[in-house]
C-alpha cells in the first residue's frame, strides 16, 4: 500500500509539472499546434515521464520509509513524545525567523527551507537526549509516581551476550541467588540473532543455545525479566553500549568476559562475573586432606600425573605417571590459586605410607 502511495505521489508531481510547464516548453520550441498546446496533454505526458523516470527512486524511498518506521516502532513512547515536542519547538523557532530569512536576496526561500529542517532536527535531537531531565519537570502525580516506582541502584542485572551463551546463568537464576530484575538489552538480542543466523555451524549453534537459554530464563518465576529497547546510535561496540546502559540504569553488568569485566571496573560500573562465582564456590581443599582422583595424563615435569575434580579443578600428582588410567588415593600437599583458577598438588597415599 505504501509503495502505491509513493508511486502515486511521483505521478501527481509529474501531472502538475506537465500541466504547467510542458505547453510552455512546446511553445518555446515553436510547436503550438494541437495536441501540444493542450495543458491536459502536457499533464498526461509529464505524469508518464515521471512514472518511468522515478521508478528506480521508489525502491530507495521505500527503504527509507521502512527504516524510519522501524526506528519509531522500537522507540519507547515517552522518548518519542519528547522528540516530537522538541521537533515542534524547533519548527516554531524557524517560523519566527522566517520574516528575516525571506529578505535575503535570491536564496532567501532556500535558506528558509534549510533552516526549518535544521531547527526541527536540532529540536528533536536535543529534546530526545534530554528526555530524562524533561521528566523531572512533569507536575504532580506523574512525577510522584515515577519516584515511587523508581528502581534502587543495583537492582537491574544487565546480561551480556557471552553470559547468555554460556548457559550457567539459567541455573543460577533457578536457584534464586539473583534478585531484582534481569535486563536483556535489544542490541544483545540482535547480536544473538546475528550469531544464530551465521553460516558457521559452531556460531549458529552457540546463538541458538543463547536464545534457548533466554526462553528458559523467561519461564523462571523466581526473577523478573525485562527487555529494554534503549540503544545508543553513536556507539558501535556492544560492550560499550552495555557499560553506558548500566550507568544510565544504575545497574550491574552480568558477564563472564574478562575484558568487559576490566572495562566495567575502570569505568566504575558494578559487575558480576560468573567465572568468579564459579571459582568462589569450588570445594575448599586443605593440605593434608585425602581425596580420590583419576589420573588421566602426564604432567609437565618428569613422573607427574594430572587429574581433575568434578568441578574441573586440576590436580598435579607427584609420581602419578605410573597410575595413569586408574583411580588413586592422594594426599594434598599444597593448593595454588592462579588467575586461571585453582591448582592442587598432591602425592599418592601409597607412596606416603611407604616413606
Amino acid at each position: 500500500m505504501i509503495k502505491r502511495i509513493v508511486q502515486l505521489f511521483f505521478i501527481v508531481i509529474g501531472l502538475v509539472l506537465g500541466y504547467a510547464l510542458i505547453p510552455v516548453l512546446f511553445e518555446t520550441m515553436g510547436i503550438s499546434r494541437p495536441p501540444f498546446d493542450n495543458p491536459y496533454f502536457g499533464a498526461v505526458l509529464g505524469g508518464s515521464i515521471f512514472a518511468i523516470v522515478t521508478g528506480w527512486l521508489v525502491g530507495y524511498m521505500m527503504s527509507l520509509i521502512r527504516w524510519v518506521e522501524d526506528r519509531f516502532q522500537r522507540m519507547p513512547l515517552p522518548d518519542m513524545i519528547a522528540g516530537i515536542v522538541g521537533l515542534i519547538v524547533g519548527l516554531i523557532v524557524a517560523y519566527l525567523l522566517t520574516p528575516t530569512m525571506v529578505r535575503i536576496p535570491i536564496v532567501g526561500s532556500v535558506v528558509q527551507i534549510f533552516m526549518s529542517v535544521l531547527f526541527g532536527y536540532l529540536g528533536f535531537r536535543v529534546s530526545y537526549a534530554k528526555r530524562e531531565e524533561l521528566k523531572s519537570f512533569l507536575p504532580g502525580k506523574i512525577g510522584s509516581k515515577e519516584k515511587k516506582t523508581g528502581s534502587r541502584p543495583g537492582e537491574h542485572k544487565i546480561l551480556d551476550t557471552s553470559v547468555i551463551i554460556d548457559g550457567r546463568i539459567a541455573d543460577i537464576v533457578g536457584t534464586g541467588f539473583l534478585d531484582g530484575v534481569l535486563v536483556i538489552p535489544s542490541f544483545v538480542l540482535e547480536e544473538l540473532q546475528h550469531i544464530a543466523d551465521s553460516s558457521d555451524v559452531l556460531k549458529r549453534n552457540r546463538g541458538r543455545r543463547g536464545l534457548d537459554i533466554l526462553n528458559r530464563i523467561q519461564k523462571e518465576a523466581a526473577v523478573k525479566v525485562q527487555i529494554v529497547e534503549t540503544d545508543f546510535e553513536d556507539v558501535q561496540e556492544v560492550d560499550s553500549k552495555l557499560v553506558r546502559l548500566a550507568k544510565k540504569m544504575q545497574g550491574k553488568v552480568v558477564t563472564n568476559d574478562f575484558n568487559l569485566n576490566k572495562v566495567c571496573e575502570l569505568q566504575g560500573v558494578p559487575v558480576l562475573n560468573i567465572n568468579d562465582l564459579a571459582n568462589a564456590v569450588k570445594p575448599v581443599v586443605l593440605p593434608g586432606e585425602e581425596i580420590v582422583v583419576q589420573v588421566i595424563k602426564d604432567g609437565k615435569e618428569h613422573g607427574q600425573g594430572v587429574g581433575y575434580l568434578d568441578d574441573g579443578t586440576m590436580i598435579v600428582v607427584e609420581g602419578g605417571r605410573d597410575y595413569i588410567g586408574t583411580h588413586v588415593d592422594v594426599l594434598v600437599t599444597s593448593v595454588l590459586q592462579t588467575s586461571a583458577g585453582r591448582m592442587i598438588f598432591a602425592k599418592p597415599k601409597l607412596l606416603e605410607k611407604a616413606l
